[in-house]
């Protein structure tokens, strides 16, 4: 049972974080910390999780993804709580009923603390919207999953991940034609600019490709890339017409934070690691992690090894791969670490060095001393890239 339950704590840990949403105020700032906290220092405290149960429940597994649902709603309706010009009538008899005016704090709340709020509430969407989405969005046998999957990633404006990133991603990892596989020397800022234009420039092309061959019109309703984005739209409209343009403004900049700390992750998982196109995809060409939070968190993610050996495989038959090469720490912690470029090249250079040494073929290191070749041939780019 314990195998079953310790895919919901975060879940938990969500609801806690929406409470000090709606407390508003600096309770922003206790909550994110606490949040920070809970991932950072048990990551590093309580070691890997390498166990392998059997998990065949499948009512069980598709309420760990499906219940990220109604938990949603929750994240959303205390985030536009936040910025609505509106006292809700329900909030007002909440406050009245608990006797803590959540009128009150939300007038005392800080631009500073609103600007932590959308980071503290993109982290949370990441990891309900995209985790559980990108799970859902692999299930290409089952339809009524993949589009609900599409619907979750559009909370963070990016529904055609499901276009990219199982058809182009997967082929692609680890090579130069991956948007998302950041080269040795590219800092975390610039690639997200690259990665998020070059992902959906990735899914356009796939869909022009798709609608050629079945002779459809590239703009029309046929169209899955433009469906994408209007799903967002419709979303970012709902919010207008809950909570005005505070709210789809403020949900817009959550969205947007989700989506940068997607291509922040991906950045994580592949940085400097190559790949012969022509050689097929191993667990050496991604990094793992087996830390026991980040791992519970995201149902399984961080055992990406597995995950790009066997792309259609379930979160819950994921194996750990100890043998694979592996990330500085957990998720949030690495996150951390990658936004301080200066730390994390200091980090990762002795990492690529024993990949280099311990797993790279011949064809690997070729393809690496050519992507050294070109950097050193323009080091005045190489030192902002």
């Amino acid at each position: 049972m314990f195998h079953y339950l310790k895919f919901f704590h975060y879940y938990a840990i969500v609801l806690l974080g929406c409470a000090f949403l709606l407390f508003a105020d600096y309770f922003i700032l206790i909550g994110f910390a606490m949040f920070a906290s809970i991932y950072v220092l048990g990551d590093a405290l309580f070691g890997d999780d390498t166990s392998t149960p059997t998990l065949a429940n499948r009512v069980v597994i598709n309420a760990m993804l499906y219940g990220s649902a109604p938990l949603l709603v929750v994240l959303l309706i205390s985030s536009l709580w936040l910025v609505t010009p509106h006292n809700w009538a329900f909030m007002v008899t909440f406050s009245e009923f608990i006797g803590y005016d959540f009128v009150q704090a939300k007038l005392n709340t800080s631009g500073f603390e609103l600007t932590i709020a959308v980071v503290f509430c993109g982290l949370m969407l990441s990891g309900i919207a995209t985790v559980v989405g990108h799970e859902l969005v692999h299930r290409i046998a089952k339809p009524i999953d993949v589009c609900f999957g599409r619907w979750l990633m559009s909370l963070t404006l990016d529904a055609n991940f499901s276009i990219e990133h199982v058809y182009h991603h997967h082929a692609k990892v680890a090579t130069e034609a991956d948007p998302v596989t950041a080269p040795r020397g590219r800092n975390v800022y610039v690639h997200t600019v690259y990665a998020i234009i070059g992902t959906n420039k990735s899914a356009w092309n796939i869909e022009k490709k798709r609608l050629a061959r079945k002779k459809q019109a590239l703009l029309s309703h046929h169209n899955k890339v433009i469906r994408g984005w209007l799903m967002s739209a419709l979303y970012l409209f709902a919010a207008g017409m809950i909570a005005g343009w505070q709210g789809a403004l403020f949900l817009g900049l959550i969205g947007a934070t989700g989506k940068c700390i997607l291509e922040i992750v991906n950045y994580m998982e592949h940085y400097g690691l190559v790949r012969d196109p022509r050689q097929p995809v191993k667990p050496k060409h991604s990094w793992n992690s087996n830390r026991k939070i980040s791992t519970w968190a995201m149902f399984n993610l961080p055992r990406h090894s597995h995950h790009h050996e066997h792309g259609a495989m379930p979160f819950e038959k994921l194996q750990p791969m100890p043998e694979a090469p592996m990330m500085i720490s957990g998720y949030v912690s690495t996150i951390g670490i990658a936004l301080i470029p200066p730390l994390w090249f200091a980090l990762m250079k002795p990492k690529l060095a024993h990949w280099d040494s311990h797993f790279a073929n011949k064809e690997e290191l070729d393809i690496i001393e050519q992507q050294n070749i070109k950097r050193r041939q323009r080091p005045l780019i190489a030192y902002f890239y």
